[in-house]
């Protein structure tokens, strides 16, 4: 037998040693699915298995942390859609809320992020969208997560319609969910999903009553798509559910069960889901399937196509005059372009007093002295509308028996309207 050398023998013996390493990894995320799974048959099972394939080694090959990581989170995934391990070489400290890892202090990144309100903007119409990437943790009313929260809420309180943009939103704390969502339901009202775990059962409730009020009758959509998940999932279908609600987009990507992260060491961290919602209306939730939409659009389109929705209803509504006519202009502008030859645009253009008009690129633009030009689209014979307006406001031409274009009349939905003679 031919005799190893020194170097062939050390590099032997490191690569076992390599080999063992993902066996007491496996070992070690193993034990905490069986400490700390909601259901504790299944853990204690799912453990069970992990061990049978480590001691076999179906893991010995994945020697790079980061790949062992990987292949252990493919495995466990189709089990539980919240399973995920990592590895980092500056592991953190021990954290747990939901789907997301939250400290209930506040965290610096969650206020550079300003607690996950990206922005609310009010659209032609007066349709608010709030835009969140995530739902912060928050614990008392002092909280700046909650008053983020509350300012958010308060430059939509005068909306005729509210859409939530959640389309990439990864999850975060039921504490927020249950804050939002009651906002929008009676008080009281039984809508929020009830915890299963190991222990006694969890209710998710609302801290307070709303800093801005319950808004009862305000229609509500919620933009989802398959990056949309965990506590993101959880106020999409409690408000689906509860019929508060319009979800509009792609199905979710269906992690319903939250928990958090446990550290087992060398860097390796495993998220177990330590308990499972059931809503008290559908009585299920929404593991593996994902919130399926109301109305289904991809995830680009899915904003305009709620617009429609919020403007419509307002449109058939019980408010005033001036909201409905502002809706159904919004909504008109909102529609295709209306097909217009370039030899007929060009009958368009000249100036109109202090204002000129110009096609450019095959659509008609408007100047008016050093004000970014607007540009104008076609809704009807010498009838646009003025696109990225901040109000619905609309451009007629008049013209002659003849035909000739003789003028510009420049109009918003509230009535009023302004002449500019053509001048060439």
């Amino acid at each position: 037998m031919r005799m190893l050398s020194a170097v062939a023998l050390s590099l032997a013996l490191a690569g076992a040693a390599q080999a063992a390493e993902p066996r007491a990894v496996v070992e070690k995320i193993a034990d905490q699915i069986a400490a700390r799974y909601f259901d504790a048959d299944k853990g204690a099972a799912l453990a069970a298995e992990l061990k049978a394939e480590a001691a076999k080694g179906v893991y010995d090959k994945y020697a790079a942390p980061l790949d062992l990581a990987q292949a252990l989170t493919v495995r466990l995934k189709p089990q539980d859609s919240h399973f995920n391990v990592t590895w980092s070489a500056n592991p953190p400290g021990p954290s747990t809320v939901s789907g997301v890892q939250r400290p209930g202090e506040v965290s610096e990144a969650d206020r550079r992020q300003n607690f996950g309100f990206r922005g609310v903007e009010v659209l032609p119409g007066n349709v608010a969208v709030i835009n969140m990437g995530f739902f912060a943790h928050f614990r008392s009313p002092e909280d700046p997560a909650k008053a983020a929260a509350d300012a958010a809420m308060t430059l939509a309180s005068a909306a005729d319609a509210v859409i939530f943009d959640l389309r990439d939103n990864g999850g975060g704390s039921p504490a927020m969910v249950g804050y939002l969502v009651g906002h929008f339901v009676p008080e009281g009202a039984d809508v929020y999903n009830t915890f299963k775990s190991r222990g006694p059962d969890r209710y998710e409730r609302p801290p307070e009553a709303p800093k801005t009020g319950r808004r009862l009758e305000t229609p509500v959509y919620v933009l989802v798509s398959g990056r949309t998940a965990s506590a993101a999932e959880s106020f999409s279908y409690t408000l689906q559910s509860a019929k508060r609600a319009i979800i509009v987009g792609e199905a979710t990507a269906g992690g319903a069960n939250p928990g958090g992260f446990a550290q087992v060491g060398d860097g390796f961290a495993v998220f177990v889901s330590s308990g499972s919602p059931v809503n008290p209306i559908t009585r299920k939730n929404w593991e593996g399937t994902g919130v399926i939409p109301d109305v289904v659009a991809r995830s680009g389109e899915a904003l305009v196509k709620a617009q429609q929705l919020a403007l419509t209803k307002v449109v058939e509504g019980q408010g005033s005059a001036l909201a409905r006519a502002e809706a159904k202009w919004a909504l008109e502008a909102l529609s295709p372009a209306a097909t217009v030859p370039p030899k007929a645009l060009a009958d368009y253009a000249g100036a109109y007093g202090v204002r000129s008009v110009k096609v450019d690129g095959g659509r008609l633009v408007v100047a008016h002295d050093r004000r970014p030009p607007v540009a104008l689209k076609p809704l009807a014979k010498d009838t646009f509308a003025v696109e990225g307006a901040n109000v619905p406001i609309r451009v007629t031409f008049d013209r002659d028996p003849a035909g000739k274009v003789t003028g510009m009349v420049q109009s918003t939905s509230d009535g009023r309207s302004t002449r500019f003679a053509r001048t060439s």
